[in-house]
Formats: C-alpha cells, sequence, structure tokens
C-alpha cells in the first residue's frame, strides 16, 4: 500500500511505503498466536476450559497484586503514562522513512532561512513554531513537544549568540539524557511488574493450596479440582509475565529508539549548523543518525529539499 503524505511545501511530494501488514500490530498478533497455541494444546490434551472460568478468584488476586505493585512503586503519574505508552503502540509509529525525510527537509528550509536572512530571520519561526510555515507544517514535529522545544529552545540559544558549539552539544545531550532517562523509567515500571508476576502467580497458588489443604478427606475428585484451581494462578501469572509484559514492553523500547533517532537528528543537525557548515551539510550529519532501514538515500534527499527551497 502505497500513501501519499502532505508536504510542509507546495510541489514537494513524499511517498510513504509501509507494509500491508502495519508492524505495530505485530505485537498483538504475537501474543494472539502465543494465546491460541498453548490453549489449542490444552484442549487437544482433553483440558476442561471450564476450569479457568471457576478460578476467577485466581485474576482477582493477580490482577489486584499486579495493580498494587505497579502503584506502590511508581505512583499514579507512572502508571497512567505507561498505560498511554501500552496505547501508543498500537497505533502506527509515526517515525517512518517519509517523516524522517520531511524533518530533514524542515531542518533544511530553516538553516537556508538562517544563512540567507541571517538569525534573526528565523527568530519569528521559534517562537511560535505552530504558526510558522516551516515548522507548522510538519504535523508530527510540531506536536512533538520535545521535539519542537528541543529544537526552538537550542536555536534561541544560538540566536541569542554567546556559547560555543561544543559546550551547545553538551547542552543538548544533557537535554536528550533527561528524556532518554524520564522514557526509561516507563519501561522498567512495566518490565518489573513482568518480573513479579510468576511470583505473584505463585502466591494465588498457594492460597488455592491452603484452602484444598481444609477439603482433605473429602471427596479425591473435590480435591484434585481445588488443586487445579489453584495451579490456574501459577499459569496465569506466568503467562501474564512472558507471553504479555515481555513483548509489550520491548514494543513500547523500540518505538522509544525510533523517538531517540528522531532527536538525535535534530541534535546533530544544529551541532553542524552551530559550526557553520552548509546547510545541506547539516542535514547530511543528521541523515547518518538514522536506521539504514529508515534512512533516505542521500539523492533523494537533496532532491527533495532542494525541491522545498525553491517552491
Amino acid at each position: 500500500m502505497v500513501m501519499q503524505a502532505i508536504s510542509p511545501s507546495p510541489g514537494v511530494v513524499f511517498r510513504d511505503v509501509r507494509p500491508a501488514w502495519p508492524g505495530h500490530m505485530f505485537t498483538i498478533l504475537g501474543i494472539v498466536i502465543g494465546l491460541i497455541c498453548i490453549f489449542t494444546g490444552f484442549a487437544l490434551h482433553g483440558g476442561n476450559f471450564g476450569v479457568f472460568v471457576a478460578a476467577w478468584t485466581e485474576y482477582i488476586v493477580i490482577g489486584g497484586a499486579a495493580v498494587g505493585i505497579f502503584l506502590a512503586a511508581n505512583g499514579m503519574d507512572v502508571m497512567m503514562k505507561s498505560i498511554a505508552a501500552v496505547l501508543g503502540i498500537l497505533k502506527p509509529d509515526p517515525f517512518t522513512k517519509a517523516e524522517f525525510l520531511r524533518l530533514l527537509t524542515l531542518l533544511y528550509q530553516i538553516f537556508n532561512v538562517a544563512r540567507r536572512d541571517g538569525l534573526l530571520g528565523i527568530e519569528a519561526h521559534l517562537e511560535d513554531p505552530h504558526k510558522s510555515k516551516i515548522l507548522g507544517s510538519n504535523h508530527v514535529f510540531s506536536h512533538n513537544h520535545h521535539a519542537s522545544s528541543f529544537f526552538c529552545d537550542t536555536m534561541k540559544v544560538i540566536v541569542s549568540g554567546g556559547v560555543k558549539p561544543h559546550d551547545l552539544s553538551d547542552m543538548m545531550e544533557m537535554d536528550l539524557d533527561q528524556s532518554h532517562a524520564e522514557q526509561a523509567i516507563i519501561t522498567d515500571a512495566i518490565q518489573n511488574v513482568g518480573d513479579a508476576m510468576p511470583a505473584v502467580g505463585i502466591i494465588a497458588c498457594v492460597l488455592g493450596v491452603v484452602i484444598t489443604m481444609g477439603k482433605i478427606g473429602g471427596e479425591a475428585a473435590a480435591i484434585g479440582y481445588a488443586i487445579g484451581l489453584a495451579l490456574v494462578g501459577t499459569m496465569v501469572g506466568v503467562l501474564a509475565a512472558y507471553l504479555i509484559f515481555f513483548p509489550i514492553t520491548r514494543a513500547i523500547s523500540l518505538r522509544q529508539r525510533t523517538e531517540a533517532q528522531y532527536l538525535n537528528c535534530i541534535r546533530h543537525a544544529i551541532f553542524s549548523f552551530a559550526r557553520g557548515e552548509a546547510p545541506m551539510t547539516c542535514i547530511e550529519f543528521a541523515r547518518r543518525n538514522i536506521d539504514p532501514s529508515l534512512r533516505p538515500e542521500f539523492g533523494e534527499m537533496e532532491k527533495t529539499v532542494k525541491a522545498a527551497a525553491k517552491a
């Protein structure tokens, strides 16, 4: 499927080629395949699915413990951000090859204006990026608060003068380090709860065994059924840890990685601009930061940015 996206300047067309099955859907697909195969194997062995319905109290123990652990360890703010991150992986990754090309075009246009009109020529763009014809036309950039603030605030430092390029580089590195640390809190929080799930499942199982002990002396079938219900807790805990929490955490980490590359593109381009290099050289430094699978070819980038400059 080929999608034509809105370009930042008239006459410039970006073509975003995406697979028929979006990459973000593989997280859901993998979890579903895992669950189907596990329960199909259970059914083929003559398993009774009624036991999973009857063990609903085990789910209360495990689910309640998971929420309690998460809140106790991280607080409500991290929980809300984690929920948003999980919902975010259900949407397509905005940082595609075409989006990186749009970013390079945006950077080239701003640097070209600064080269032609001087640093004061870009001041209006930086003060209100949403109203800027260059910055505001890029939806992903203008709606990513960190990306737009990072770029505009750093460029304002250059406009104000008095900061050497390497000092500016240190400043940007500190900013991105803090951003990475903030994002890592979310993945660490989800993964830590996932790591605790097998132990929580064992607790649910032990509680079930304690109840079963009170039935000793009764019918063997009733005791066996009660033990089966208790063991569901162990199964659910292990299943949640490795088939749900782990892939979700990994998917969020990969999404954060592409966003980090997006910010690093901005960083390398600004550093090159601060050293007084030509706009094309600035965005070439940014382009080299992108993964090869998402990196536009030099010729493609050159053609696109020059067309945008003429438009």
